[in-house]
């Protein structure tokens, strides 16, 4: 699965070349597989919903990996922020493997379109 979510970074890195696109557009697949997780949730087997979860941890590992390297440009602020948010999505996404409910996907779906929004320099979250 980091593969995958690797790989989408890799590519859409040659479609939008701003790498500030390049994670909103991360983010907001990811939040697309959620919402679609959510909306379906009785219809998926249990693989296929821990498959969604790990692209979106795999996400937010590529995101904190980037935003808190050494030579990353982020003030050292910003960088605790992110490793905090990462943080909280791997232990949500890990509360929802071990006690799967629909609803716990709203604040992962959540932060998703708002760091998406913020990377864009939208005020509001992309829907």
């Amino acid at each position: 699965m980091y593969h995958q979510a690797t790989q989408a970074y890799q590519n859409n890195a040659t479609v939008t070349g701003d790498p500030r696109e390049l994670e909103a557009t991360l983010l907001l697949k990811a939040a697309t597989q959620l919402t679609m997780l959510k909306n379906s949730w009785d219809d998926i087997r249990r693989e296929e919903r821990n498959d969604i979860l790990i692209f979106n941890r795999t996400a937010w590992t590529v995101l904190a990996t980037e935003a808190t390297a050494e030579e990353s440009p982020l003030p050292l602020e910003v960088q605790n922020n992110m490793a905090n948010l990462a943080m909280f999505i791997f232990r949500h996404t890990l509360e929802i493997m071990a006690r799967p409910d629909a609803e716990k996907l709203e604040p992962l779906i959540t932060i998703n379109r708002s760091i998406a929004a913020g990377l864009r320099g939208e005020s509001e979250p992309v829907k």
